[in-house]
This record gives structure tokens, sequence and C-alpha cells, in this order.
């Protein structure tokens, strides 16, 4: 009974995983999911309730507010357009920014009140879904979940039900989900702004962040490479 309930479970793993899924893309850990995972929905807040979408007021927070005319003013390149509510293959309803990619959140921000505690090296792993004017284009995405917080640098970061959005560098093609349960604490992001339990792979460690462009070509060839695998990585984010 105990070795059929193993196989069972490992189906259901490898049945809901990506497409291509291979268990170092994951890290392997050792540590399951239901250890780290609580399946919460978040605050009901608004995005017109300051609580939802102020930034931090807490003594400690790690992004305390930047004054409002210090925020910069974002290239296209750099802001998140569009919003789309859709499903993808095995892990069903995400939300996607303006080029299809996967969007997710992270159990150690906050959401009410909104606040990113993801910064430094963290951010270089999991870019943050950044704006100007808070008013991206929405697609099966309702507008009163749609808010912003201002990050540590005075820039603005879309949240939806008050939780910070990000992509994760991990996910090389649109509609992957790599960054799925890293860390136990990082996870796809549906249209309501609850967490996507559907498909859990084993806790994972991130990818290590991009290389400097100064470190030359060899270790950005290594820095690829743990990209693929997302293996071997220590951060803690």
């Amino acid at each position: 009974m105990v070795v059929g309930a193993a196989i069972a479970a490992a189906f259901a793993v490898t049945g809901c995983a990506p497409k291509g899924y291979n268990a170092a893309d994951y890290g392997n850990a050792a540590e399951p999911a239901s250890d780290n995972v609580a399946a919460t929905a978040g605050a009901t807040a608004s995005p017109e309730d300051p609580a939802a979408t102020g930034a931090p007021s807490d003594p400690d927070a790690t992004a305390p507010p930047a004054a409002a005319d210090a925020a910069p003013e974002l290239s296209e390149d750099e802001v998140t357009s569009k919003l789309t509510g859709t499903k993808v293959a095995r892990m069903g309803k995400v939300v996607t920014n303006d080029e299809g990619f996967v969007l997710y959140r992270f159990d150690n921000d906050g959401n009410n009140p909104a606040k990113s505690n993801c910064v430094g090296d963290c951010a270089e792993v999991w870019p943050p879904s950044l704006t100007n004017d808070g008013k991206p284009t929405l697609k099966g995405v309702d507008s009163k979940l749609v808010g912003t917080v201002t990050r540590a640098d005075g820039t603005k970061q879309l949240t939806l039900k008050g939780w910070p959005l990000y992509t994760y560098i991990g996910d090389k093609k649109p509609g992957n989900w790599k960054g799925q349960n890293v860390n136990g604490t990082w996870f796809v992001i549906q249209p309501d702004g609850a967490k996507n339990l559907t498909c859990l792979p084993k806790v994972s460690k991130p990818v290590a962040p991009p290389a400097d462009d100064s470190a030359g070509d060899s270790d950005a060839d290594s820095g690829d490479a743990g990209d693929a695998g997302g293996t071997g990585s220590d951060y803690s984010y």
C-alpha cells in the first residue's frame, strides 16, 4: 500500500508539471511542499483602500516608501502595461504580462498593507512588475483588485488583491511556471489574487542572479547553465 501511494504521488506531480518536467529543474528538494504551503487567498481589501495599496508603514518593513515626487519615470520596456487572466497547461488559471510570462506572488511580502520585501538580488531573480501610472490594460482581471505599491527605490509595482507581482528569470518562455513553489514561498498567482496550488512540484531553490556583465563570457556561460538547472543555489528568496 505504501509503495502504491508513493507511485501515485509521483504520477500526480509529473502529471501536472510543465512539459519536459525534470526534477533537477526544481532543485529536487527532499522536503515536501505540503510542509511549507498554506493555501490562503489573501485579504479582500480593494486597491482604493490605502491599507491595500499604500507603501509599508510598519517599522519592520524592508521596503520603506520613497517620496512621491522622487518616483523615476520608466521607459515602455521597463513597465508592465498589460495583465491577462488566462489558463496554461497543467497549472490552469494564471495571470500573464505583456509578453505572456506567468506572474507570481511572494509569501514574505504583505498585502494588507501591500509591501514588497523582494529587493536587491531578489529583484534580479524575481523582476517586479513595474508601472508608471498603475493603469495596465486588463483582460480577465478585475480592475478593483489591481493597485500599486511604492518600492524602496521609488518605483511603483503593480499589485493584485494587495500582492506585489513578479516574473521569474527561470521561466525562459511564455507560459512557463518554474517559479512555482520555489523556497516554498513563491507561487503562481490567479486572477483573483489567490495562490494557484493546482500543481506543486517539490520545494526548490531559485536560480542564481544574472552574472555581472563585467564578469566575462565564462561566468555568463556558467550562469546560463545555472538558470537551466536551477540547482546549487543557496539564496533564501
